[in-house]
């Protein structure tokens, strides 16, 4: 299908849209906890290093994911020169690209028409605004299995294009040493046997074609092979045990384990978790479910073979991580993109439905009516426990009145855009109300928070009280202490045990006393010190932060385990 000035003109507006949505605020803020400062140390030690094979977190190697993300931060410096807003740009550029995939493959498939209301479903989709700004794994895998997606669904769907599937194949290796489960998008190739078989209609038929498909396989595997086998040849010629260990770990290991639930994610929860995550992190796409379902039931008795492989392939996916051990709500984040393709039609349908209408504009008003009497309820001073967590947060009381300003300003927003548009135009109000409180987010509460999320004050105080001659050592420390210390910072382990570290520390302390201070999280290793030898850095992310010398360590004394997590993904606190 050919693209018409007017395509281009609806994908312009549509790009410049997601733009201010999704990257309104970077430059901004710093990483913050608990993932972002951890992928931004080891995407900076790579460029300080040189040493982009194998990613450090501090001293130690850090297995718990492919280095892909890493990688494309790291990169992005090296062109932009600052962190602030390179740990940020593989996100937006994957929220961009993902955009342009679902646009295309929606019109292709349905109509430009179409085309532009999938690409608004997947971009007004609270989960999507939220998950692509921010500088995690899960959505440059998700624009890498939507990458994949599409190009498959240009073959199976719109083909024969061997060149498509060929690349969709490569595409789902690239999300595996992403993060793994960038192979689900293979999964569209079973509802595309399964309605072939049945003779469904809209699929592609070939025959005498056994090596082309069979040369997906190779094209899949070379993805993977261009992080695998340098990865592996360098581990096994070192030969050295971290490395040994490194190449264990993340190819056996970590993958298994947290399908299992035994890293990250909530364990034990029901086969029906995922279900309210479609319904309300999915919003307002969610809204369509109802028709759709009712579209759906038309396309099966039709057996339009385009529904069968999209709808299948979401239900593959959503099954996949509802069997798993481990749940997160960002675990099907991938589906919504194709999700929406399968929906086009019936958001063309229902475009202009009064129900529709009067729907959306009952949501603004109601997100409007809830940012705005919460920030007037916080302004008034009467509700004290959110500011007694802020204010827990390290956010100083004068920091408080701005940020609920700028919420009270996105409620407003959602009620003005409803003034303006009315009934007629609902669901227009809500989706400039979603992208205005976005942006409001971005350049108003982000910005306020950061230095209380973030420990950028707290290192900055850490620095001062060393002073010139002296060197800091780190003991049960985050990733974002190292990240953000204006000087360099020596460390005992990261995945120590506290009392290995502490003990390594105080060995430290001994080769200088008089020049030698270590930093640590004050509850972990409080019973071990005289408190009135410690110094305090600063609060962060809940954590009272000091600083102490030797003449502080209680002798003998050891440092008890942490209750909890303190060094697996996705479990930290913020």
């Amino acid at each position: 299908m050919s693209t018409t000035a007017a395509d281009r003109r609806a994908l312009g507006w549509l790009l410049l849209a997601a733009l201010l949505v999704l990257g309104a605020g970077i430059g901004l803020r710093d990483p913050w906890p608990s993932d972002e400062p951890r992928f931004a140390l080891v995407a900076k030690t790579m460029v300080e290093s040189g040493d982009w094979l194998f990613p450090r977190r501090g001293s130690e190697l850090y297995p718990d994911k492919p280095p892909m993300l890493m990688w494309l931060q790291a990169a992005s410096y090296t062109l932009v020169r600052d962190w602030r807003v390179a740990f940020l740009l593989p996100s937006l550029l994957a929220g961009l690209g993902t955009l342009v995939l679902v646009w295309d493959l929606a019109r292709r498939l349905w109509s430009p028409r179409a085309g532009l209301l999938a690409a608004v479903g997947v971009l007004s989709a609270l989960m999507f605004s939220f998950q692509f700004k921010r500088a995690q794994i899960d959505p440059l895998v998700s624009f890498e299995i939507t990458l994949a997606c599409y190009a498959l669904a240009r073959h199976l769907l719109l083909g024969p294009a061997w060149r498509w599937y060929w690349i969709g194949c490569f595409a789902a290796g690239l999300g595996v040493i992403t993060k793994g489960v960038g192979v689900i998008a293979l999964l569209m190739l079973l509802p595309y046997v399964l309605a072939r078989r049945a003779g469904w209609q809209g699929l592609l038929h070939t025959q005498g074609d056994g090596w082309r498909w069979a040369a997906g396989l190779p094209a899949f595997l070379a993805a993977i092979a261009l992080w695998l086998v340098p990865m592996v040849g360098a581990a096994l010629w070192r030969g050295e045990p971290e490395y040994l260990d490194y190449m264990r770990n993340i190819l056996f290991d970590q993958t298994a384990r947290r399908y299992a639930g035994q890293v990250g994610g909530h364990y034990g929860k029901g086969w029906w978790y995922f279900i309210p995550v479609l319904l309300l992190h999915f919003f307002p796409l969610s809204l369509a479910y109802g028709a759709g379902a009712r579209d759906a039931c038309a396309g099966w008795r039709a057996r339009d073979g385009r529904l069968a492989v999209l709808l299948g392939w979401c239900a593959l996916v959503f099954l996949f991580f509802s069997m798993a051990g481990g749940k997160r709500e960002v675990y099907v984040l991938p589906m919504l993109p194709m999700l929406s393709v399968a929906l086009a039609p019936t958001l063309l349908r229902i475009e202009n439905a009064a129900w529709l209408r009067r729907t959306g504009l009952v949501a603004a008003l109601g997100f409007g009516i809830a940012f705005s009497a919460a920030a007037a309820w916080a302004l008034s001073g009467r509700w004290a426990r959110l500011q007694a967590t802020m204010l827990e947060r390290g956010l100083h009381a004068g920091e408080l009145q701005p940020i609920f300003l700028w919420l009270a300003a996105a409620g407003a927003g959602f009620l003005v855009w409803a003034a303006v548009f009315r009934a007629r135009r609902g669901v227009h109000a809500l989706l400039a109300g979603l992208a205005g409180f976005w942006i409001v987010w971005g350049v108003g509460v982000a910005p306020l928070a950061n230095h209380s999320v973030t420990s950028a004050e707290v290192m900055q105080v850490v620095d001062r009280i060393a002073g010139p001659q002296g060197e800091v050592g780190m003991v049960v420390w985050k990733e974002q202490n190292l990240l953000m210390s204006p000087r360099p910072l020596h460390d005992f382990g990261f995945r120590q045990a506290p009392d290995v570290q502490f003990q390594r520390g105080v060995d430290w302390l001994r080769g200088d006393p008089a020049n030698r201070w270590l930093f640590a999280r004050h509850d972990a290793v409080q019973t071990c010190l005289d408190d009135t030898r410690v110094t305090l850095a600063g609060f962060a992310n809940r954590w009272r932060w000091v600083m102490f010398q030797l003449d502080a360590v209680k002798p003998g004394c050891r440092v008890p385990p942490l209750d909890g997590p303190a060094t697996v993904d996705e479990t930290d606190g913020a």
